[in-house]
């Protein structure tokens, strides 16, 4: 294991030590919050906010990012609830499928902006932003699908228990276990690192960054049309504004878990803990009487400290990337 690996691994853990001293300072004022039964739910409660962030990990390393998530998640949600209010026996499989595809479409329309037509990636997802969240209102008109107008099956499949975890938590394990393989030991992982952290020579050896850009917005927007059912189900609820927002908490998870903006770095480890992270602030600053404006606050100081971290890291440490940098 080289110094550069070190590095990373020395930053996952001082973020993990973080995270728990921060999940024994909540537990110490609010004993219930350590409970098991609660930490579950807390676990549950940020398994989407885990599967955006992976999505958005495999586009970061590619130095490029995607603003368009949440409102993917938006329009995919409004689409299959209105499929399953207008045909409401129709199997939960078809409908996870028909998540996929939308989601995958929405974000294979990213990739080829961003590929084909060579424009920097944040001025493509910015206009498909806001595309995508106008399409959710004209589709809907504005109008919500509430739980009375969904099926059982749409909404409970999620909720269904296996060894004391959600199907909506084990589907954030294995994306996890996913994410780790693939980016460790596969070529099409690793094209991402090379694609991000260093453009020149992925050309040298034949690999296209623009190719590797545009597999990576797609894997997004598959993750994201998932994430659409997910959160309908969820919350049993849909309507424009649903994950409003919410690419600032995916982008924030990133960051805060040591991916790089510039690309090339970046592990699947950090992502799930600054996930974790942020989770425990999102459940515990309730607690404790902070308003929803302070929470955004707190998020917005947590981020920008990341971000001057991961600098000041990738300035002394250098961007050695590949073998030195892989999850």
């Amino acid at each position: 294991m080289n110094a550069a690996s070190i590095r990373m691994n020395r930053r996952d853990l001082g973020l993990a030590a973080v995270t728990l001293a921060l999940l024994v300072a909540v537990s110490v004022r609010f004993p219930a919050f350590a409970q098991p039964a609660n930490l579950l739910e807390v676990f549950d409660d940020t398994s989407i906010l885990i599967l955006l962030a992976l999505g958005q990990m495999s586009v970061l390393l590619t130095r490029a990012v995607d603003l368009s998530v949440a409102s993917n998640v938006a329009f995919t949600g409004i689409c299959v609830a209105l499929f399953n209010q207008a045909f409401p026996d129709m199997s939960v499989a078809v409908i996870v499928i028909m998540a996929l595809a939308i989601g995958g479409v929405l974000g294979l329309l990213n990739g080829v902006l961003v590929w084909l037509l060579e424009m920097p990636s944040i001025v493509v997802t910015l206009g498909t932003m806001a595309i995508y969240r106008g399409l959710t209102f004209v589709l809907s008109k504005g109008a919500w699908v509430t739980s009375n107008e969904m099926s059982a099956a749409f909404q409970n499949a999620i909720h269904v228990r296996l060894l004391g975890f959600t199907v909506l938590s084990w589907l954030a394990v294995l994306a996890v276990a996913a994410a780790y393989f693939m980016l460790r030991f596969t070529s099409f992982g690793r094209r991402f690192y090379l694609a991000g952290g260093n453009p020149a020579a992925a050309a040298y050896v034949g690999v296209s960054v623009g190719k590797a850009q545009f597999a990576a917005f797609t894997l997004s927007g598959v993750i994201a049309g998932l994430c659409g059912y997910l959160w309908v189900a969820r919350f049993a609820v849909a309507y424009t504004d649903v994950a409003l927002g919410f690419e600032l908490q995916v982008i924030a998870a990133c960051v805060i878990g040591g991916v790089s903006i510039a690309g090339g770095i970046g592990t699947v480890a950090g992502v799930l803990i600054g996930c974790l992270f942020l989770g425990i602030i999102k459940n515990a600053l309730p607690l404790i009487g902070v308003s929803p404006f302070w929470q955004m606050a707190v998020s917005g100081v947590v981020i920008t400290l990341a971000v001057v971290l991961n600098a000041r890291r990738e300035h002394s440490g250098g961007r050695q990337i590949l073998e030195a940098q892989r999850t």
